[in-house]
């Protein structure tokens, strides 16, 4: 009887905003503490809307596009 060995591996998240790539500071962090962490480097992620995780075969794709609006 044969058996199979099942391997598994955890895929690093990334997170994009307005095109710039940024690695995940602490995979032990959940998405608004790096939305927390991020927020003074980038101040539009504060607002932004947040995507994913999309799955690009090496890592998961968190997307944060700027929330589009009207100034008063």
């Amino acid at each position: 009887m044969a058996t199979t060995t099942l391997k598994t591996s955890s895929l690093p998240r990334e997170f994009v905003f307005n095109g710039t790539r940024i690695p995940d500071p602490d995979p032990w962090m959940s998405i608004e503490q790096v939305r927390d962490l991020l927020t003074p480097s980038y101040p539009d992620i504060a607002t932004a809307t947040m995507t994913g995780p999309e799955d690009t075969g090496t890592s998961l794709r968190y997307t944060f596009a700027r929330a589009i609006g009207s100034k008063g």
